[in-house]
């Protein structure tokens, strides 16, 4: 995510603040927001993110994008897409597979709800955490790597504990493909939203995403509250990410809307899925 950051025109900048502050400016001072429009920051609950209010999140990513150079790298129409899910969605548990610029804004767009970035670069983190101490990352070890990315798809197959019926990712050592050494707490919470904009996909000795969008399968088919996972895959015009969305993601039946370089997918949890979907060896 961050070494493909770059300047954007400043109208996007405009735009993000414009996202955020009419929010803020809808729930803090007309005291009422309908559930379909935004989630009311004035909403009793608490904070997001401890020793931080929603309010004081919004305003600081308000400053942030008002002030930066560098703004995210999602296109407008892009963000719109998961901001029009979060403005039904939330407060809610989403999860982000990458940790940048955009960081901040997708924490504000949550206010009370649970907002988690994962990263493969700790000094990566260190350095965003340092201008926004109230971003809650964790650092992540890939087992995977790009050039791995077609073998790992012919061969998945063949390990049962990849399998849709029997897959896990909690200490699931046996299947490459799933990530097995997250932090307890993305093992406890079942994420209402995740992105993918992560790890680094675009040289061969880099992780690939081929483990963040399996194990995005795995949760959302083993979701067992209510209601699907809203799954955003960002960077479809590469090989890997079209690929492995088609595989795990199923672009055929739970593809919902893109636009630009992202995909967006409605995945059931397995229970609410078709007796043959549900008992297939194939995800999709």
């Amino acid at each position: 995510m961050k070494n493909r950051l770059s300047v954007k025109p400043w109208i996007l900048g405009l735009a993000v603040v414009g996202l955020i502050a009419g929010s803020l400016l809808i729930s803090g001072y007309i005291g009422f927001v309908d559930s379909n429009l935004f989630c009311s920051i004035s909403t009793a609950g608490p904070p997001a993110i401890t020793g931080y209010s929603p309010a004081e999140i919004q305003l600081q990513s308000i400053i942030h994008y008002a002030t930066a150079k560098i703004v995210p790298q999602q296109s407008l129409d892009e963000i719109h897409i998961s901001f029009d899910v979060l403005k039904v969605r939330c407060p809610c548990n989403f999860l982000i597979f990458g940790l940048g610029h955009d960081s901040l804004m997708w924490a504000s767009l949550n206010p009370h709800g649970t907002t988690v970035f994962l990263e493969e670069d700790p000094k990566w983190i260190q350095t965003v955490i340092k201008d926004a101490p109230m971003l809650r990352a964790y650092h992540v070890q890939y087992r995977t790597q790009l050039q791995e990315a077609d073998q790992l798809l012919s061969t998945y197959r063949s390990e049962p504990s990849c399998s849709p019926t029997k897959a896990f990712l909690k200490d699931n050592k046996k299947c490459k493909l799933a990530l097995h050494n997250l932090p307890e707490e993305i093992y406890e919470k079942e994420w209402d939203l995740i992105m993918i904009d992560a790890p680094r996909g675009y040289f061969a000795e880099a992780p690939g995403r081929m483990a963040a969008i399996f194990s995005a399968a795995v949760m959302a088919r083993n979701r067992k509250g209510s209601g699907v996972t809203d799954v955003f895959l960002h960077d479809v015009d590469r090989k890997v990410e079209r690929t492995f969305a088609q595989e795990f993601l199923c672009k055929n039946k739970y593809y919902v809307n893109g636009v630009g370089r992202l995909w967006h997918f409605k995945i059931p949890p397995a229970a609410n899925m078709s007796k043959t979907d549900r008992t297939s060896d194939r995800y999709c």
